[in-house]
């Protein structure tokens, strides 16, 4: 017999809501479509490896018209009201943080959110990174090892004893 799974209502919200409004309103995006979702899922993987340095066939150059109809698939319905009510900055990151959240998930965009769009922001800072790495057990050193010789050469001058013979 098959496992029955809980209806998809249940486990997945088909929108993300962005308190993006100059006066802290509430902008409700719904997910794009399926064919819509994966032409930016295409794009921001193309966009991310060209990031990387990789090299990409038929790369295709994401000009302003093009960034336009992007955010234009990703915030849907949603699109005229945000170009209205919004300026250029809140509008791009509302757009930016949806992408994000169509491409990767919601924990990605809120990050990118709380970013405020600024990458050094998005990345956990070294001692977060260096805390989450550290073990608390019985196998971490208690002191730091004494450096060993790494030549078998001895530069101290000669003593004494060693300049009468």
């Amino acid at each position: 017999m098959a496992k029955q799974f809980a209806a998809l209502d249940a486990v997945l919200d088909d929108a993300i809501e962005l308190p993006a409004g100059p006066n802290g309103e509430i902008y409700r995006i719904e997910g794009p479509s399926a064919e819509d979702g994966l032409r930016i899922e295409r794009i921001t993987t193309l966009a991310t490896r060209l990031a990387a340095g990789g090299e990409v066939k038929d790369k295709e150059v994401l000009d302003d018209d093009a960034e336009l109809d992007l955010y234009r698939a990703a915030l849907g319905a949603s699109y005229d009201q945000l170009l209205v009510d919004l300026s250029w900055p809140r509008f791009k990151h509302v757009a930016m943080t949806v992408v994000f959240w169509i491409a990767a998930d919601l924990d990605t965009a809120e990050r990118y959110w709380a970013s405020g769009g600024d990458p050094s922001r998005a990345a956990p800072n070294r001692a977060t990174r260096r805390a989450g790495t550290r073990s608390s057990g019985t196998a971490a050193a208690k002191s730091t090892p004494r450096r060993g010789s790494t030549s078998g050469t001895n530069t101290r001058k000669p003593t004494s004893r060693a300049a009468k013979a």
